[in-house]
């Protein structure tokens, strides 16, 4: 069992047999049918205009960035947000777009006196400011439907776009018990991973209007994104949108499950009340070896990052029962 991430997902059985079986074409001449299908109906069930499938979640980011801004623009984000700390700084390097990072509150919402504050002035002196880039879930936590409707609120009163990495948006919307397109709507795009909890072994999707699609898509080939006989993929992922989200109620118990269990260790200091979604994140007490843990773990087949906070992740590849044996285990080596 794997606990570092959902990205560890393996593909369903299902999901094989459609990769094994897809059409194809060559998708950079835009004749794969099941890429094409799979655009299609992403964007009619997120309420977009248009889609475009990549290979990653950090390719669909990027890519979703470099089609808001211009080189020399700037963009607003959370010091925590996945663009800005956990992808190369690939705005930056390869589009020459400034982030301009604003500390993340704890439920992970950014302040929008502070983002107003940062906003710059049309003055040639500054970068100019294009486009608020907000994360949902973000470590776990997910945004409420009201600060999303603030958030457009605000960028139609600066006149910047607004932006969703939604790598993990159907755990947000699992969380809030709603349909996709009550968090979708608030945003000019988003993108949406299939490849963590929804457990499609490749890929993500952007989401936007027609023409920033358009412009998206020269995008995707000049940073070699494009891909030929990718129904292969594709064909999985359609699957993971509408065959796995179901599933992600159960993962969100799981971890549930999992920071009741963690909390009464001693030196695991956590409140099972912050998790909302399948990320659960234990602060260790400095006598904690994590890393021996971590090792003796993995001889009995249990894999963990050791790290303090320590993050754990529960998907489909871990069960109710693998959560019971992971505590027993850890237990007897604590």
């Amino acid at each position: 069992m794997d606990f570092r991430s959902d990205t560890v997902t393996q593909p369903t059985a299902a999901m094989r047999d459609a990769m094994a079986n897809a059409p194809v074409g060559d998708d950079v001449y835009g004749d794969d049918p099941t890429v094409n299908e799979l655009e299609q109906w992403a964007a009619e069930r997120h309420g977009f205009e248009a889609a475009l499938f990549t290979s990653s979640g950090t390719q669909a980011n990027l890519l979703g960035l470099m089609a808001h801004c211009e080189r020399g623009d700037e963009y607003l984000c959370g010091q925590q947000a996945h663009n800005y700390l956990f992808e190369a700084g690939g705005a930056a390097v390869l589009g020459s777009i400034q982030p301009q990072p604003i500390e993340n509150n704890p439920d992970g919402t950014l302040d929008f006196a502070k983002l107003k504050a940062a906003i710059k002035p049309d003055d040639f002196h500054f970068a100019r400011t294009k486009l608020l880039s907000l994360e949902n879930t973000i470590n776990g936590k997910v945004l409420p439907l009201s600060y999303l409707a603030e958030a457009r609120a605000f960028v139609d009163a600066h006149n910047l776009a607004l932006h969703l990495d939604g790598a993990r948006v159907y755990n947000a919307a699992t969380a809030l018990n709603v349909d996709i397109r009550e968090i979708a709507q608030y945003f000019d795009s988003m993108t949406v991973c299939m490849s963590k909890g929804l457990g499609a072994p490749i890929g993500s999707l952007l989401l936007g209007s027609k023409t920033y699609i358009a412009k998206a898509r020269r995008l995707r080939k000049m940073v070699g994104g494009g891909m030929r006989q990718a129904g292969i993929l594709a064909a999985a992922g359609k699957l993971a949108l509408t065959e796995q989200v179901a599933q992600l109620q159960t993962d969100h118990q799981n971890a549930k499950r999992l920071a009741q269990e963690l909390a009464p260790l001693p030196g695991f200091n956590l409140n099972p009340d912050f998790v909302q979604t399948n990320i659960v994140f234990v602060k260790l007490a400095e006598n904690i070896d994590i890393h021996t843990i971590a090792e003796q773990l993995k001889q009995r087949g249990i894999t963990i990052s050791p790290s303090n906070p320590m993050r754990l992740v529960t998907h489909k590849d871990i069960s109710a029962d693998d959560i019971e044996t992971f505590i027993t285990t850890l237990k007897s080596l604590l």
